[in-house]
């Protein structure tokens, strides 16, 4: 006896989706060209960006020294330290919003906005008459330049399939560890030269080609929004209201703002596995911002190299960072495609092996810069340490970062959110707390203190790998 065949659905007329898998809207389907524009315009923003992060370039050096007497200011180390940090809090703001606007509203809008309002901004503290205004500045140029690094990597997640996603998050992630140390290589020249209010003109000119940039290369890529857009237009060329997106959640726009706005906090505070790679990430960052704080000391008292000169120090972590880059770019995918060919399945975990090799590097790094800059060791030793810094943290952010793109990829740009939100409020804060800690307990000892610390976290990435599934799926946050 012939068995009938199961009935298949019939699809709703009314629902609007992609024209099949090859559908050339759907940005999983854009050309290679088109996907290399964005992805280094992206990187590029957020480099530039972070650039400020460190400008005025360094505590200790002519830039914050000219701006405390300038402003008629009583010279602090706390103080200095907080004109550098404070952009960073705006860096803290920035992606609760930001990030959940662009899965609302786009991404493309939310890029061009705000690199203007970050160019307006930035001039505004090349003109700053006082101390309390040029604070704010940074503070809003904080929050303004939090775009890239808050939806940069939900753009990348729309346009790049998994198997090829950790080259291109390899070029994104150097903007959080490579932009803080290109400013200061020309920054501290450039101070001597023109003063501390060149570099924030400098910026703005870069900002004002970059932005340019954007709007040349930058494509609307959130399927969301694109969906939504094809929906209006076939309601406009039909006259049928009933058309809606296959992605609508079928709720009111107020509803989905509310949502999406408490998406990052409650991704921070309720799922386990973005709280704690988000704290992770968050103290390997304060302490890139921490050694920071060291170089001048190092390198101007120790070692009694010029100011100017000291900004070539910061070459170690950036030749590092470069290093890291390309490994990750060369291994990342293929250890993810090695390990989902060898089980059969692709998980999110396949990402995290990486971190087994990096997760050492950064106590090792401190250990190493700690101790011989303290004996006066020859100083192309603790650059050299702090390259390992470099090579560990970005491996260390991409790999977190791919991760967490692959476990949340819908709502990628609020999971990265609730991760820089953390992780500038660390990198804003822990500097403040870094000279009285070195007056007290010496270089070497400092140093050996946040090197145990890091050791203590170097479990994490063995445990996510081990039982990160399980953990993401009985901890579920509704989103």
């Amino acid at each position: 006896m012939s068995v009938a065949p199961t009935p298949q659905p019939i699809a709703n007329p009314d629902v609007v989706d992609w024209e099949g898998p090859d559908d050339p809207m759907n940005p999983m389907n854009w050309s290679l060209r088109k996907k290399v524009a964005i992805t280094i315009t992206v990187a590029l923003l957020t480099i530039l960006t972070y650039e400020t992060a460190s400008q005025p370039p360094f505590v200790g050096t002519p830039a914050a020294s000219q701006i405390v007497e300038e402003f008629q200011q009583p010279q602090n180390e706390e103080l200095s330290a907080f004109v550098v940090s404070i952009y960073l809090l705006g860096y803290a703001f920035g992606p609760m919003f930001l990030a959940p606007l662009s899965e609302l509203y786009g991404r493309t809008i939310i890029y061009h906005v705000c690199n203007v309002l970050y160019l307006l901004l930035t001039i505004a503290c090349a003109l700053a008459p006082n101390l309390p205004a040029f604070m704010v500045f940074r503070l809003l140029a904080g929050t303004a330049g939090s775009a890239p690094l808050s939806i940069g990597a939900g753009s990348l997640a729309d346009i790049i399939p998994p198997k090829n996603r950790g080259l291109a998050m390899g070029a994104w992630v150097l903007g959080p560890v490579l932009g803080p140390v290109i400013a200061p290589i020309a920054g501290g020249y450039l101070v001597e030269s023109k003063g501390w209010r060149w570099t924030f003109w400098v910026l703005a000119m870069l900002t004002a080609a970059f932005s340019i940039l954007a709007m040349l290369c930058l494509r609307e890529s959130h399927p969301y929004t694109l969906l939504r857009k094809k929906t209006k237009a076939l309601q406009r060329q039909t006259g049928n209201q009933n058309f809606r997106s296959a992605l609508e959640a079928g709720q009111p726009t107020s509803s989905l703002f509310m949502f999406s706005i408490l998406r990052p906090t409650k991704m921070l505070f309720l799922s386990p596995t973005v709280s704690l790679l988000a704290l992770y990430i968050a103290v390997i960052y304060g302490y890139l911002y921490l050694l920071f704080t060291t170089f001048p000391t190092v390198f101007l008292n120790v070692y009694h190299f010029s100011s100017g000169d000291v900004g070539l120090t910061y070459l170690g972590i950036g030749v590092g960072s470069i290093v890291g880059m390309v490994f990750q770019s060369l291994t990342s995918d293929q250890i993810f495609q090695w390990l989902k060919d060898r089980y059969g399945s692709s998980k999110p975990e396949y990402r995290l092996p990486l971190l087994f090799l990096s997760c050492w590097m950064i106590p090792v790094s401190l250990f190493w810069y700690g101790w011989t800059a303290n004996r006066d060791i020859h100083w192309i030793s603790p650059i050299i340490a702090t390259s390992l810094m470099g090579f560990g943290m970005v491996i260390a952010f991409t790999t977190v970062s791919t991760y967490l793109v692959d476990a949340y990829t819908e709502y990628a740009a609020s999971a990265i959110a609730a991760t820089t939100v953390l992780r500038s409020v660390i990198g804003a804060v822990l500097p403040l707390a870094g000279g009285p800690m070195y007056k007290t307990l010496g270089l070497g000892w400092g140093n050996s203190v946040l090197a145990f610390i890091a050791l203590a976290m170097c479990p994490l990435p063995f445990l996510f790998y081990r039982f990160g599934e399980q953990i993401r799926k009985k901890t579920f946050v509704t989103l």
